[in-house]
């Protein structure tokens, strides 16, 4: 496989933006729903925090905002009104006294693990006339470009 160069007007490359805009609306959506469905006070935003606590273990708020490409005080902001919420709660690390861990509560755990099921099965469902080399596919497509879609790219009005 070679890398080519995009000339302006490139349909193909017009195609992809145009999806892709298309799937991040449709997927802000959904995060909006499925927050709703953790706690109907959660905010869209927030249910992505819940994603990565459940995939990553406790984590602290520093390497949060790095991984998810926000500042400090929105990654605050956040993770206090999930544990407001009773979602997500806070303890010292043991490696550094000075700092904190944040991680689900068996609350957070129970309600988020919950809608995550509910979601996994419809992706089954609807994607179950998918070949699942298609599949895989996909999820390995999406994978790289999430790995060039540096902070830089993104844009608040896609």
């Amino acid at each position: 496989m070679r890398n080519e160069e995009y000339p302006e007007g490139d349909r193909d490359l017009e195609a992809l933006e145009r999806e892709i805009t298309v799937f991040y609306r449709r997927a802000r959506a959904s995060s909006g729903e499925m927050a709703r469905a953790v706690h109907p006070e959660l905010e869209p935003s927030a249910y992505g925090l819940l994603v990565r606590l459940e995939e990553a273990g406790p984590e602290r708020a520093t390497d949060l905002a790095a991984y998810f490409g926000v500042g400090k005080a929105t990654m605050s902001r956040q993770l206090r009104a999930l544990e407001q919420l009773g979602l997500v709660s806070r303890e010292q690390d043991p490696a550094d006294g000075r700092a904190f861990l944040v991680r689900l509560t068996d609350e957070g755990r129970s309600r988020f693990t919950r809608v995550r099921d509910a979601r996994r099965a419809r992706y089954r469902g609807r994607l179950s006339a998918w070949p699942r080399q298609d599949v895989t596919e996909l999820a390995r497509l999406l994978e790289a470009l999430n790995a060039i879609n540096a902070p830089e790219d993104r844009c608040g009005d896609a």
